[in-house]
């Protein structure tokens, strides 16, 4: 049975039974990992011992798990809590933005694939939205962030420079279209097509030439609309957070 030890983020929990959980956790260099925390709702000093601080979502700290082939789900047998993320608590913003990043990592990323890269933006999303002066518009600069980056290391990245149903250079035009299968931009118009402005064009373009996002606010809440939508296309069903991004005025 390997055993591992690794920093992680709890990313989903679920109460399994009245002693114990079941816990999706994004460690930071074995990828995505499901498993059931036998007795970490238990009050006595050998379980508070094992499991410090509790498995609560978005809770960071380092754990100790065994893995079995033929099983999906890994035993969690030791939880060291690092850091709570108090800070996501004084802002509605920042939980939302968090929750949200949690379910894309969960719906997007594979079990037991590193993902360091993915780790490291969830790492840095939970740093700026909770760091002090943090508004709503920072919150969404860093949020598109963490979609871009997140889609780009799941081989998702849309194509910004190439009409996708012409396979050649983009024209500069006044408006473009986004075709979620192609997984890009275009200027050839079809029904289903979703119209983009040249502002949130240039603001995706950006992105990818590595810059962080910045615009203002109805700049950053478009194209954090569009990644999620695009998203919402990828996976072929709605997330119960995309709402908060979709619909949320604070987006």
């Amino acid at each position: 049975m390997p055993r591992l030890t690794d920093d992680a983020i709890v990313i989903r929990d679920l109460d399994y039974s009245e002693s114990s959980q079941i816990v999706v956790l994004l460690s930071a260099e074995h990828g995505k990992l499901r498993g059931i925390a036998k007795g970490s709702r238990r009050n006595s000093p050998s379980s508070v011992a094992r499991f410090s601080g509790g498995l609560n979502l978005l809770n960071r700290g380092q754990v100790v798990a065994t893995t079995r082939p033929i099983q999906d789900l890994a035993s969690i047998t030791e939880w060291d809590l690092q850091d709570d993320h108090f800070g996501l608590r004084r802002s509605l913003a920042a939980q939302h933005a968090v929750m949200f990043a949690a379910d894309l990592l969960n719906a997007l990323l594979p079990d037991a694939d590193p993902h360091p890269v993915a780790y490291g933006l969830l790492v840095a999303l939970i740093a700026a939205v909770t760091a002090d002066g943090a508004d709503e518009l920072g919150v969404a600069a860093a949020l598109l962030d963490f979609q871009w980056g997140l889609l780009t290391d799941c081989g998702y990245r849309p194509e910004l420079d190439r009409d996708v149903r012409g396979d050649a250079p983009l024209a500069a035009a006044r408006a473009y279209s986004f075709d979620p299968q192609a997984g890009g931009l275009t200027t050839q118009e079809r029904g289903g097509d979703w119209r983009v402005r040249v502002a949130t064009v240039g603001l995706l373009r950006s992105l990818a030439a590595g810059k962080a996002a910045a615009g203002e606010a109805q700049g950053l809440q478009r194209a954090n609309r569009l990644l999620c939508v695009y998203v919402r296309s990828l996976l072929d069903k709605e997330l119960p957070t995309m709402r908060l991004v979709l619909k949320a005025p604070g987006f």
